[in-house]
């Protein structure tokens, strides 16, 4: 995640001095300095108006901030930016279908996505119609043997089974086959997603969309949950509006659900602007207060002991939700957010946390293996624009990380595949780096015959082909995308809000970053250079991971890690061990170990002084 965040940063000039003069460091990027030369004044006049630290003007000047919405982005609420559901395209029309249908009591079925925005989505609506006396039907298709979105079988079977509204959730924006199955079997269906879309809509009682190629609303940086969040208060305003709220029937308290946003929000990676901050900042409020019994059960399973942060939303509990759509049962997700049964909540929670587990063993196996195939590769050809790597014992479900982690690793697009050793078709999963459009290359691909299903967005593609295409496909993704990665590469940056020493990075300075939070996609954690120290002590944990301990020439220290970092050129030199400093960039992080917090670097990139 921390690489897709970063890939968000708005755009910085690129003709600035080299921060400390790093022009290459051990990850071949260029450090530079994240606050713009003409942002400068700006940020001496946040510090003057908001009378803040000069660090906190600097970091919230990089990241946007002006003298007008400064106060609105430190404290950002749900009244102060939360937008007015009628401005979405057809969400007038869709909120008077869904609220007939609870006026009148049919019998409503939600289709949503496998993925934690699928999950939250799904959860969301579950859970407002069951405050209104409703029992829907949750659907979550298989990854592996339906893939995403709606298919025709599944919504005749939920049809068949009494279904007399169909809402899709994270998904249905381009299902035209699946809801004409519907429209001719005399159905509704109301779409909410969030996904690019083609001009021709499909045939739906509304579809409801804020990329909508003709939606003006502007919110095209919401997640799925987010525009079903909307949704619910504008089916709320219409049952007001038709009176179906008094005495015997309370209005549903949809600030509760929040928390389910906000997961939703930092898992599918979308910007934190706009009403998304708000999102994240209220709803981790709500969810320390644990009133969900389903992420209450999975925090308690992943051992969070403290308020939650957009970390444990990303890193913990989104890869257990996940966990389900990868390799299990993919409704277990949706099951879990939306179950208000402690003992079910628990029992899921653990079956979601063990399948993580395994995940993660796959994924590190599968990894492996990619990488011996992948340096290979890099060592003849270092020039290789992208790496494409396949076997036929990877889970389908599996492909998109390795790809990511491929791309980390090798700083150029990468491919995964998991190949069907009887039919010699594959499943792939690609991830690009900053500046290379992989999603447009792989529906030219398409176009040219070499795939039988492609298409994406400029970070990442997913592909169907037959393994005697591989070849022409690898042929022409080179020819497509040579010239761009060589660019991005050569002009890769790592931006930097200041240097530190361990003493001055404290716990209070943790609490000053935090009010420049929350942080994310679109509004990355402060990353900070710790120049000229001394790596000390450092030691192995887990299979790819190095602790290790920073240490100034004053003789000042503080901990940090560096996550799979073994067996890379960033592991190997910070088990050099030769007594040289070097120059450690990198997040602070909390580390609440053994009772007691603590402030630690989480490392990202190292550097040799210029001599």
């Amino acid at each position: 995640m921390t690489v897709a965040l970063e890939r968000q940063d708005e755009d910085l000039q690129e003709d600035q001095a080299a921060y400390l003069g790093v022009t290459r460091s051990i990850k071949e990027q260029v450090w530079r300095e994240r606050l713009k030369p003409q942002q400068t004044r700006l940020a001496t006049a946040i510090c003057q108006q908001q009378d803040l630290p000069d660090l906190l003007g600097r970091i919230l000047a990089a990241r946007g901030a002006t003298l007008e919405n400064v106060a609105t982005l430190m404290a950002p609420t749900l009244k102060a930016m939360l937008p007015d559901p009628s401005t979405l395209q057809d969400m007038d029309n869709g909120a008077a279908r869904f609220a007939k249908a609870i006026v009148t009591g049919e019998r409503i079925a939600i289709f949503g996505d496998y993925d934690v925005d699928g999950a939250c989505s799904s959860a969301l609506m579950a859970r407002y119609l069951r405050a209104h006396g409703l029992d829907p039907v949750i659907y979550i298709p298989d990854r592996i043997f339906e893939g995403y979105g709606p298919n025709v079988s599944a919504i005749e079977k939920l049809i068949n089974d009494g279904a007399q509204l169909i809402v899709t959730v994270d998904c249905g924006g381009t299902s035209h086959g699946p809801l004409e199955a519907a429209k001719n079997l005399k159905t509704d269906v109301v779409v909410i997603d969030h996904h690019q879309m083609e001009e021709h809509l499909p045939p739906a009682a509304a579809v409801i969309n804020p990329n909508r190629q003709d939606d003006l609303s502007g919110q095209g940086h919401l997640c799925a949950a987010g525009v079903v969040f909307l949704f619910l208060i504008a089916v709320t305003r219409h049952l007001r509006g038709e009176g179906w709220y008094g005495k015997e029937r309370a209005e549903p308290d949809l600030l509760r659900l929040v928390d389910l946003v906000a997961l939703a929000t930092i898992c599918d990676v979308v910007p934190l602007t706009g009403v998304n901050r708000a999102f994240v900042s209220q709803g981790l409020k709500i969810m320390h207060r644990r009133g969900n019994a389903g992420l209450r059960a999975l925090a308690d399973a992943a051992g969070l002991k403290s308020a939650p942060t957009p970390y444990h939303l990303g890193y913990v509990m989104g890869p257990r939700i996940n966990a389900g759509g990868r390799i299990g049962d993919a409704a277990l997700g949706a099951r879990l957010l939306a179950n208000d049964s402690d003992s079910q909540a628990v029992s899921i929670a653990a079956q979601l946390t063990q399948l993580n587990r395994e995940r993660q063993e796959m994924e590190q196996r599968c990894c492996e293996e990619a990488f011996a195939v992948a340096e290979t590769r890099v060592d003849a050809n270092p020039d290789l624009p992208v790496i494409i790597v396949g076997s036929e014992e990877w889970h389908k479900g599996l492909v998109g990380l390795v790809a990511s982690r491929l791309m980390d690793r090798f700083r150029r697009p990468a491919l995964a595949i998991a190949w069907n050793a009887d039919s010699g078709e594959g499943t792939g999963s690609g991830r690009s780096i900053s500046g290379v459009d992989i999603g447009l290359a792989v529906r030219e691909a398409l176009a040219a015959g070499h795939l039988v299903k492609g298409g994406g967005h400029a970070m990442a593609a997913g592909v169907t082909l037959n393994k005697d295409k591989l070849e022409a496909f690898e042929v022409f993704l080179a020819e497509r995308l040579s010239s761009n990665v060589t660019t991005a590469r050569e002009s890769s940056s790592l931006y930097i809000d200041g240097a530190l020493t361990p003493e001055a990075a404290t716990i209070d300075l943790a609490d000053l970053i935090e009010q420049a939070g929350p942080f994310g996609a679109g509004n990355p954690s402060p990353r900070f250079v710790f120049p000229a120290h001394r790596v000390t002590s450092v030691r192995k944990m887990g299979e790819a991971h190095l602790r290790c301990t920073l240490r100034s020439g004053g003789g000042s220290s503080i901990g940090a890690i560096a996550f799979r970092c073994l067996g890379t050129p960033l592991g190997d030199a910070l088990q050099k061990d030769d007594g040289q400093p070097v120059h450690i960039a990198g997040r602070l992080q909390r580390d609440s170990w053994g009772g007691r917090e603590k402030i630690e670097v989480l490392i990202e990139d190292l550097a040799y002084p210029v001599k």
